[in-house]
């Protein structure tokens, strides 16, 4: 797994394997996000003392947070069967169909980054999610007609990371909308203490708190890093894992005390190396050799939320606490530059 798999918040080939072991499986068991946890027990509350389906539910937020998680123990709570599939899966309306007219009454169907529908699918799920039918074309040219299925109740929940992309359409079509945010350090302890009792490991209590420290607020790293260590424990030949061992294995994955990665750091340097106070996405991914797409999505978010870098009209620029990281943690001053002469 490569560095940006490492710390991405979005799910790889992996997590899918190890994923599901980890999950929890009702809200009593879900850790962190206490006010959607909170709102949708109460929906689902609802829905089940009315003997309806759960009025549909859109989860947005930053990738490893607990979307998927969150659509499987409503289905679990609302003792309904889940049907999961992804945006990118479904390129064609016959992809959807297939789906819509197999669901039971009271069935889930989860869209997992739903804001990558192709147009043509998003359609069809107008009339599907308002009036529970969708009209199909029969044949073709002058002989073709259409005939209208009826669908029975069901619920869509949809996961983005990216909510501004979905269309105004779709997005009014949600009755219920709730966005999850980054997990601070406490609640990342308590769920790498269960995800280590899950896959029946021994983590002592300073251990699970650096784990959680440098897990970037994402549970998905947090146990990432968790199964990291795990191997480093085991090869050498300790039944637990200590802080000794936590501390070996972020090292060996180039994560400092702070939870800042190597690409975090040459990205910090380059901005502060330029001499010039700021720096475009463009020029930052050639002098990192980085994706632009990478660095936006998965090294900033971070970055701008340890209070590091910011953006301003100019491009990427140190905010001094992130011109004092540079200067105190790494190796070789920057250059003075425009704003920075005094400082170093």
């Amino acid at each position: 797994m490569g560095e940006e798999a490492i710390y991405s918040g979005f799910r790889q080939e992996e997590d899918r394997v190890v994923e599901p072991s980890l999950r929890p499986g009702s809200f009593g068991e879900f850790v962190g996000q206490r006010e959607v946890a909170q709102n949708l027990r109460i929906w689902v509350e609802g829905a089940r003392s009315r003997c309806e389906s759960l009025d549909h539910v859109l989860l947005s937020g930053p990738p490893g947070l607990g979307k998927t998680t969150l659509a499987y123990i409503l289905a679990a709570a609302m003792g309904s069967t889940i049907r999961a599939t992804s945006g990118p899966a479904l390129s064609r309306p016959r992809d959807l169909v297939g789906i819509l007219t197999s669901l039971g009454r009271g069935d889930v169907l989860f869209i997992d980054e739903i804001h990558r529908l192709d147009a043509r699918v998003e359609e069809y799920l107008y009339n599907a999610m308002e009036d529970f039918r969708i009209a199909i074309v029969i044949d073709s040219g002058p002989h073709s007609r259409s005939i209208t299925l009826p669908l029975k109740h069901f619920t869509l929940i949809g996961a983005t990371t990216r909510e501004g992309l979905l269309s105004p359409p779709l997005r009014s079509r949600f009755q219920i909308a709730e966005r999850l945010d980054y997990y601070p350090p406490e609640e990342l302890k308590q769920i790498v203490l269960g995800s280590a009792r899950r896959l029946g490991l021994t983590v002592e209590e300073g251990a699970a708190e650096l784990l959680a420290a440098c897990a970037r607020g994402t549970p998905r790293v947090a146990n990432r890093f968790l199964r990291r260590v795990r191997d480093v424990a085991h090869a050498r030949g300790k039944d637990i894992i200590d802080l000794e061992v936590a501390a070996e294995g972020l090292q060996m994955l180039g994560v400092d005390q702070d939870g800042l990665c190597e690409m975090d750091r040459r990205i910090l340097c380059a901005i502060a190396q330029s001499g010039a106070g700021s720096l475009g996405l463009k020029t930052i991914a050639v002098m990192v050799s980085e994706q632009e797409g990478t660095i936006e999505d998965v090294y900033e978010p971070f970055l701008i939320r340890l209070g590091l870098l910011e953006k301003t009209p100019r491009g990427r620029s140190l905010t001094p606490r992130g011109i004092q990281y540079v200067s105190e943690r790494l190796s070789g001053p920057p250059r003075p530059g425009a704003g920075q002469a005094s400082l170093f």
